[in-house]
């Protein structure tokens, strides 16, 4: 059985390590502790793992955040992947940093990412993952805020958090949506 991880973020060097690229992260973090290498692929660089018998294919897109949802409905569809076997990983202003909160359906948000992925595949019923980067910028400096790094205190135990993340990937392939919900979202 497959399940898709569109991981959320910007691919260039200048976003590398900012909070918008947490989806990013998570990512590289599940390929790296598997020995994967992503390769190009269309839209996306893409690698696949496996993980008590069920396949993991890690996508991070390379259109930018705002047209994730190309690289949704390409590898849904080629990949002959069912929408409740996907889970989006990305960063989240509405929750505390390191939070994170498992969800089967539900608006954008105000999220342009999540935003071109419903448009894409015409529907908000998928599983995303949120990973909680707090929303400590002043009016007006959002995009500044998301755009840059983790500060030295967060880069403290950022690596615990995506660790969670990860599992939690793991955990949607293995026991299920609301299995994982009701782990994940009680912490």
């Amino acid at each position: 059985m497959k399940f898709l991880v569109l991981a959320l973020g910007n691919i260039g060097p200048e976003y590398a390590d900012t909070r918008h690229n947490i989806g990013f992260m998570i990512a590289d973090y599940l390929a790296q502790k598997n020995d994967a290498r992503f390769e190009l692929g269309r839209h996306a660089f893409v690698t696949e793992i496996k993980h008590k018998g069920k396949t993991f294919v890690l996508v991070k897109p390379t259109t930018y955040m705002n047209l994730s949802g190309k690289a949704a409905a390409h590898y849904l569809t080629s990949l002959k992947i069912p929408k409740e076997n996907m889970v989006v990983v990305t960063d989240d202003l509405a929750l505390p940093y390191g939070k994170l909160r498992l969800k089967g359906k539900g608006s954008a948000g105000g999220h342009n990412g999540l935003k071109s992925i419903q448009e894409s595949i015409g529907s908000d019923e998928y599983a995303r993952l949120r990973f909680g980067v707090d929303a400590n910028f002043s009016k007006g400096r959002q995009v500044d805020y998301v755009l840059n790094p983790f500060t030295a205190d967060e880069q403290i135990d950022l690596s615990t958090h995506i660790e969670r993340a990860a599992d939690a990937i793991l955990s949607f392939g293995l026991i299920g949506l609301e299995r994982t919900m009701n782990v994940v979202n009680t912490k």
